[in-house]
Order: C-alpha cells, then sequence, then structure tokens
C-alpha cells in the first residue's frame, strides 16, 4: 500500500488537535482520559503520516512548528462539526435521564435567585433533579457538567448558549439607616468592599459621577453572599448586581437608595454543552433561566 492509500488515522488527529487546544501533552492527556505517552505515541504517528513535525522545543517548551499551526487550523473546525453533529444525533440508554448538572461562577447569584426558583423548572419539567456546583476556574472538557451558568467564562467545546441578564448595579442598605435618604447618603456612610468583584465599585461610582474619594470605605468581604448579611444588619452600603438583591429589597430586608441603579456593562450568559448526557433537558434549563432573568429585569424596571 502506497502512503497515498494508506488510512488517514483520525484519533493521531483528534488527539493532536486536543494538544493543540490545551496548550500541553498532559493536559491533553487528561481531557482524552489517557497517558500522556499514548498522546506522544499518536503525535508520532500523524507527524510520520504527513512527513513532517508539527511540533518542535524551545528550550522547556514545545510550540507549533508553522505547518502544525496550518494543519490545526485547518482540521480543528472540520473535526468540531463531526463531534458536534455525532453528539447532537446520538440515541443511548441515559440512567439519569431526570437529572442534570449545573456549574456556575456566580455564587451568589446562584445562593440568592437560581437556587430558590429551582422548585418551579423541576415541576415543570415532571420533577427533573437539578444538581448545582460553584466554581471559579475555567472549564475542562473533562469536568461533569451539563450546564455553565457564568459572566466571565467560556468554553471551548460545541454548545448552545444563551445570553440571560445584562447587569445592572445597585446601591442597598438597611431601611433603618436609608428609608427616606437621597443619594448623598453614600458620602456619608461607608460602602462594603466585596473582593471577589473589584470591578464592581469603580465601575458604580463612575455610572454615578463620583470617585473614591466621595466615598467612605468599609469591611472587606470575599463575596456578596458574605457581605448580605452584613449590610442588612450593619450601618453601612452595599453596591451588587440589582438581580442578586431584588427578593430582599422586594421583603423589606433591603432599602435601595433612590438614583442608584446603573449598568457594569457584565453580561450573563448559560450555555448548555453537546456532550451532555441530556442535551435537550439542559437547553430546555436554559430557556427557561432566560425566561425567569427576563421577568426579573421587567420586574426591575418597574
Amino acid at each position: 500500500m502506497t502512503s497515498e492509500e494508506e488510512a488517514v488515522p483520525l484519533n493521531a488527529i483528534r488527539a493532536f488537535v486536543t494538544i493543540v487546544r490545551e496548550g500541553s501533552l498532559t493536559r491533553a492527556a487528561n481531557a482524552l482520559g489517557t497517558t500522556q505517552s499514548s498522546v506522544s505515541r499518536y503525535l508520532a504517528v500523524l507527524e510520520g503520516y504527513l512527513g513532517t513535525d508539527l511540533m518542535e522545543r524551545r528550550g522547556r517548551r514545545s510550540e507549533l512548528t508553522e505547518f502544525g499551526r496550518l494543519f490545526a487550523n485547518t482540521v480543528s473546525e472540520p473535526l468540531d462539526t463531526v463531534c458536534f453533529t455525532a453528539q447532537r444525533m446520538r440515541r443511548r440508554t441515559r440512567p439519569n435521564a431526570n437529572r442534570i448538572v449545573v456549574r456556575t461562577s456566580l455564587s451568589t447569584f446562584a445562593y440568592s435567585f437560581l437556587i430558590p426558583n429551582l422548585q418551579a423548572f423541576s415541576t415543570e419539567m415532571g420533577g427533573v433533579m437539578v444538581d448545582v456546583i460553584s466554581s471559579l476556574s475555567l472549564p475542562a472538557s473533562t469536568d461533569d457538567f451539563d450546564i455553565l451558568i457564568t459572566r466571565d467564562l467560556s468554553v471551548v467545546e460545541p454548545a448552545d448558549h444563551w445570553e440571560i441578564y445584562n447587569e445592572q448595579l445597585v446601591c442597598v442598605g438597611s431601611p433603618n439607616h436609608i428609608a427616606g435618604k437621597s443619594l448623598s447618603v453614600v458620602r456619608s456612610m461607608p460602602i462594603i468592599n466585596v473582593t471577589s468583584r473589584p470591578d464592581i465599585l469603580p465601575t458604580w461610582l463612575r455610572g454615578m459621577n463620583l470617585t473614591s474619594r466621595d466615598i467612605k470605605s468599609g469591611a472587606r468581604y470575599d463575596h456578596n453572599y458574605l457581605a448580605l448579611p452584613a449590610v442588612m444588619t450593619g450601618k453601612s452600603l452595599l453596591v451588587a448586581p440589582e438581580i442578586i438583591v431584588s427578593d430582599l429589597v422586594r421583603t423589606g430586608a433591603l432599602n435601595v437608595v433612590p438614583g442608584s441603579l446603573t449598568p457594569s456593562g457584565m453580561q450573563y450568559r448559560a450555555y448548555a454543552v453537546d456532550r451532555s448526557d441530556n442535551p435537550e433537558l439542559a437547553r430546555a434549563f436554559c430557556r427557561w433561566l432566560a425566561r425567569l432573568c427576563k421577568k426579573a429585569a421587567i420586574s426591575e424596571a418597574r
């Protein structure tokens, strides 16, 4: 058999694309569920088939050759299309046909808005079980989840996505301390700092035409869900996404400082990954969440 008649090493091509996507042989091996030596053999097989090097050593690092870069750019998208189509069309027995895993980098959003509404989705879908996990790390293709809800992360694998909420910021405080007050109260009461969202306060100050010199810095908390009890019980203010304080405002636990609403420019998104064991249920969840957030946004605007 001549070299032109040799079978195309599809598994080797898949391994090479994974190396490029993951950035190293070790991470590619983890993504493929195999060993680093196995991935190295696949790379050697493909280089032998193509008759040229795809990667070269640069000190302690391996980098793509010019040919390797061209080959990766050429085959990555068609390979994704094949995987995408196969995953969409697969038919198999699913042991957890009524269960999905939701992963999110928005822990306070999950705590204050998503989880309190999950029973409604479960009832609507006939008793589906929804597991919720939180992580700030970039998801890998080997991670076990069906849906990603995020503001600042993305997925590199095939997935449908929905833009579910354009974030609005608002300043809130205990009714005992800000009832009947105007926006000027932000100059006299300390404002809590949330270290996991260092962007919020500077963004809000710009929206209010204020600077850091115009306010008093308050206590620091890692996350908004830790700061919420503090602002409800203490003499301080909190600038937070409106969607996570809306229920507390509605029940009277917090008051909004008049004139303190401003957009952050951040957008919440939901991804339903195609490798999910329950792709249709995952997409149904994302559509439900988009409707829920839209309803909340309309309620906030009133």
